[in-house]
């Protein structure tokens, strides 16, 4: 689903998938779609990685999982934070959405990024657990700035969905 063409050498990329998400440890940071580049230039490499979120805490932890990988695998690396393009739920893999599923979190609609997407209102989320659509917002605002706390009506199962940000 990544709308944007990345640059990620070929080589790098079993490398990088070693790199998860410290807020949601079973999306890689490919998946994730937060590597925008990662290139080799004389030995060394330089990656460009974009928050999901603006102050996004994590950034730092996956900047420096970023060089300890590359570093045991030989490279020497250099992160660079870049925030234009701005980060998009679209830039989710889909194997990174069916990840998020199998963890018990509803991967983000394809949707507006109007306040209802932001907020996770007003939509067809699925439940994680039974697959029913009667579900309801608990919190508009879940375990991370980036989901929202739904319940099932039908199991009562409560669970995360990941929201839309496009």
């Amino acid at each position: 689903m990544n709308a944007l063409t990345l640059n990620i050498d070929k080589r790098l990329h079993s490398i990088l998938e070693q790199v998860s998400d410290p807020e949601i440890p079973v999306l890689t940071v490919l998946d994730m779609g937060v590597v925008r580049s990662a290139i080799i230039d004389n030995g060394r490499v330089f990656v460009k990685i974009t928050p999901t979120y603006s102050g996004c805490p994590a950034m730092d932890v996956i900047a420096e999982d970023i060089k300890n990988v590359l570093s045991d695998a030989g490279y020497k690396a250099h992160v660079e934070l870049v925030l234009s393009p701005a980060w998009t739920t679209d830039w989710i893999t889909e194997k990174g959405r069916q990840a998020l599923l199998k963890y018990g979190i509803a991967p983000p609609l394809n949707a507006t990024a109007d306040k209802d997407a932001l907020l996770g209102l007003k939509k067809l989320v699925k439940c994680t657990l039974c697959g029913s659509p009667n579900t309801r917002v608990v919190s508009q605002f879940g375990s991370t700035p980036c989901k929202a706390l739904f319940q099932c009506d039908d199991c009562n199962e409560p669970f995360d969905y990941f929201k839309c940000l496009k």
